[in-house]
Formats: C-alpha cells, structure tokens, sequence
C-alpha cells in the first residue's frame, strides 16, 4: 500500500499532464480530484489496519536499488509519519479546490500538485537516508514552478529565494547524511541500520548542527526564516496550503526522526540552544504578525511562531513533549490550511488583503458572514481557546517541555496570549464595522469554495474535543522513541566517561 500511495499520485500526474484530447480546466480539476480522493481513501485504509499496539514499524517494503551506494527502496510508517502521510493526503484535497476553477495552465498546475502529494509522501514514509533525500528534494521544482507561475506579482523574486533557500536545506541534510555513513564505513544507508555510536561527541555535534541547519530552512526557525513572508505572500492560497500546512512539516519531521534519534547525547548539549531559538522564532513570529497590514502576510507570520513551539517540545525531548510536537505538527497544518483558504476567498471575493481596506464582511446580506464566521472559528483554534484541536496540542507541549524548560516554556505561553492579539485586529478590522456602500457587492461564495473549510473546520472541532483520536496514533510510537533514545543516550554517555 505504501507503494501504492507513492506511485499512483506520480502515475496521476503523467496522466493529467500527457492524456491526449482538449479539456477544460474544470474537467481536468474534477479528474484530478478523484485522483486525490483515491489517494486519500489508501490513506484512511492505512490507518484503518494499522496496528495502535505496536509502536514500531509497519507495512515494511523492502527492495535494493543502487547497493554500491548504499541506497536501497525501503519504506514503513509508525505512528510518527502516519499522521502526517493522512494530513499530506487531505490537504492536496483541499489545495485542489482552492485554486478556483479556471486556473491558467491547468494541466501543469495539477500534474504539480499530484507530484508534491507524491515527494512528500515519499520522505514520510522512507526508510533510507538518502531515499529521503531523493524525496526531500522532489518537491523542490513543483513548489518553484508554483509560486513563479501561478503567484503574485514579485513571484519572480520570491520563488528564486524559495529555491536557493530550500535547495541549500537539501545539500546539507545531505552531507550530514554522508557524513554519518562514510564516517561509519557503513555500506548502507538503512534507518535501521545506520547508528552513530562510533563517533566522537565533536563530530556528532558537527553533523548535529548541518542537519539542524538544513532542517531549521525548511521549517522554517529564526533567523533562517527570510524566504517564508514572501513565498507565502506571493504564492496562490492553494499553493501556500501545500507549503505551510504539510511542507514545513517535513522539517520538524526530521528534527525529530534524524536529529533527535540519532544523536540522542549531542542533542541534549544542544537542546537548551534550540529551546532559545524555538522560543525566539514563537516571540518574532507573534510580534510581526502584530505588525502587519496584510492578512496573508500576518497568517505567514503566524506560522512562523507555532513552528517554534514544536521546537521546544522537541528540545524538552519527554514522552509528553514529543506526542505533543507530532500533535501540533497535525494541529497546525489543519488551522493553517483553512486560514489560508479562508483568506484565499476573501482575496478572491474582495479584491484586496488590506485590513486599512477589508471590514464589515460579517455584514448578513451584503458581506460574507459564512467566511467570516469560518475565520473566526480558524482564528479562535489558533489562539488556542479550548474545545479546538490547537489547545489539546499547546496544552501537551507547555505540560511536556515546562519540567525541562520552565523559562522558555513560560514565554511561549506569553506568545500564545499575543497570537490572540493579532487575529483579534485580523478578525476585528475584516469582520466587523461598517460596509462601503458603493463598493461592498461582492460575488457569492460558491459552495464548491465552502465546503473545504467546512471539512477542516468539523475536524479541528472533533480533534479538539476528542484529541485522544489523534493522540492514540502518536503515542506508543513517540513513547519508545523517546525510551530507544534515553538508552542511547546513556550508553553514549557510560563509553565517553570510560575513555
């Protein structure tokens, strides 16, 4: 099944991009919508026989590639990459009808969008190191075309720094990677079977710091974070769904998989560092969107400051911290994708993203009161208020990483009182006051346009009331993670006292 997840997306895109024959752009948008919904009814199969039970791998595939190099096709999930497989799965879903109907090019804006759904699936799911670098990278020319293409009007200059910035992320994952592998004289690159363990402390901390580096760009954390404003801003909402809500993703991901399991010992020297840093990129991150005139841009900013809470979560390194770095990593993709569609309409209906200009669209007869109503439920998961699924996961990482971290923790809590701040002035200045009389006759919003932030919306609510149906996937999986890697830690610790 899990070739089947990687393969059948990337058999889709050729088939959107090279099917003979004419088609609208509304014809090929429902072609590749089944497409998306047959990839995502593997996923919900997957988790329907995934095994709660069993913290370890499954559905293990196994074939060797390119032996000489080490690199093999080997994939499985736990509880760790499963979630986030089913979020890539839903989100490409919801991307496809963000876009609108009468997009330019619509051959290559979803053959695009099938092959992101496949380069992210497949980092998720690999097993080989460098397999994941392959994966990790695929990704990289759909965004660009993406953003150049279909963005705004300095596209040009925010897809070439989206470039470089993300292509530097993938060379230096990679040379950690070789790193680990020809300093070990290993002869595969195999998860399972590429250790640390007979390295010195510096030299850990050395490949430690490239993978920090090249994984804190793809999340992205301060000071690394410069390309995020301007690709979330020029980039199309639907596009920027994909970017925020499952491709940053990828870098937390491997934080937590590569960073912190491999180098369990140089992590915990590292860790107050990172917690500093996690709590930086959660202040800078409210404070600017404080600062900003357009709702895009304060949204970008947004997801800046959540990135950073997984961070400390993951620098605390408990069994309660980790569930709840995984459970926000879920809960921030849901919430950041339906801001961003919901911003999406309002750009689209409105014609502007100025909150100077936007007001009045709770107004019952000539404004937007079922989007409006929408942002404010989107705005109120991200300020974390109770009963929504972005609480149950801040709740978890203050509760997991305060015993490590009280100071940082403490400031993040403080943080999450300023995201209130922000969409308070967002969800005040758009939503309420007073219509324009002469301009406010905006389109209808169709329900094709609704019913995706319909969908996020109902599973924000039920995940927020009932968090345990996400949490009973992550747990056994996160807890003999964090067991494994206290193991190592100490036998790392034991042979460096012996020398």
């Amino acid at each position: 099944m899990l070739s089947f997840l990687l393969w059948f997306p990337i058999l889709g895109a050729m088939i959107i991009g090279f099917i003979p024959g004419k088609f609208e752009s509304d014809r090929l948008r429902q072609m590749t919508t089944f497409l998306a919904v047959v990839i995502f009814a593997g996923t919900i199969w997957l988790l329907t026989q995934f095994d709660l039970s069993n913290p370890g791998w499954q559905f293990s595939e196994y074939l060797p590639w390119v032996t000489p190099i080490g690199l093999s096709y080997s994939l499985a999930v736990d509880g760790l990459s499963l979630p986030l497989v089913a979020l890539n799965s839903l989100l490409t879903i919801i991307a496809i009808y963000s876009i609108g109907e009468n997009v330019q090019r619509p051959r290559l804006y979803y053959a695009l969008t099938l092959l992101i759904n496949a380069g992210i699936t497949g980092a998720l799911v690999a097993q080989n190191l460098l397999l994941f670098v392959i994966f990790y990278e695929l990704e990289l020319i759909p965004f660009y075309l993406m953003i150049a293409i279909w963005g705004g009007e300095k596209r040009g200059y925010a897809s070439t720094k989206f470039l470089i910035y993300t292509a530097v992320s993938g060379l230096l994952v990679l040379a950690a990677f070789l790193g680990i592998g020809f300093l070990n004289g290993a002869t595969s690159f195999d998860y399972d079977t590429i250790t640390t363990q007979g390295l010195t402390l510096n030299t850990k901390l050395i490949l430690l710091t490239v993978l920090l580096v090249g994984f804190g760009i793809k999340i992205p954390l301060v000071p690394l974070h410069t390309w995020l404003p301007d690709a979330y801003t020029e980039a199309s909402s639907a596009v920027t769904i994909l970017l925020g809500g499952i491709l940053a993703k990828l870098g937390t991901y491997g934080l937590i998989r590569f960073g912190l399991q491999l180098f369990p010992d140089a992590w915990s020297i590292v860790a107050p560092g990172l917690a500093i840093i996690g709590t930086v990129s959660v202040l800078y991150g409210a404070l600017s969107a404080i600062a900003q005139k357009d709702i895009k841009r304060m949204v970008a900013y947004s997801s800046i400051g959540h990135m950073g809470y997984i961070l400390v979560a993951a620098a605390a390194g408990t069994q309660l911290s980790i569930l709840g770095a995984v459970a926000q990593m879920i809960s921030h993709g849901l919430i950041l994708a339906l801001l961003f569609h919901l911003v999406g309409i309002v750009e689209r209906k409105v014609g502007t993203r100025d909150l100077d200009v936007l007001n009045g669209l709770m107004n019952p007869i000539r404004g937007l009161p079922l989007t409006s109503a929408l942002l404010i439920t989107a705005g109120m998961a991200s300020a974390g208020i109770p009963g929504l699924v972005g609480f149950a996961a801040e709740f978890i990482v203050f509760q997991g990483s305060f015993a490590t971290f009280p100071i940082p923790t403490l400031l993040c809590i403080i943080a999450s009182g300023l995201t209130a701040v922000y969409f308070v002035i967002l969800l005040n200045r758009t939503c309420f006051g007073k219509l324009n009389n002469q301009k406010a006759y905006y389109p209808p919003v169709l329900p094709s346009e609704t019913i995706p932030a319909f969908v996020l919306t109902v599973i924000i609510l039920f995940l927020g009331i009932q968090p345990n149906w996400l949490l009973r996937w992550i747990e056994p999986t996160t807890d003999l993670f964090v067991v494994h890697v206290n193991q190592i830690e100490q036998v790392a610790f034991s042979v460096t006292e012996e020398r």
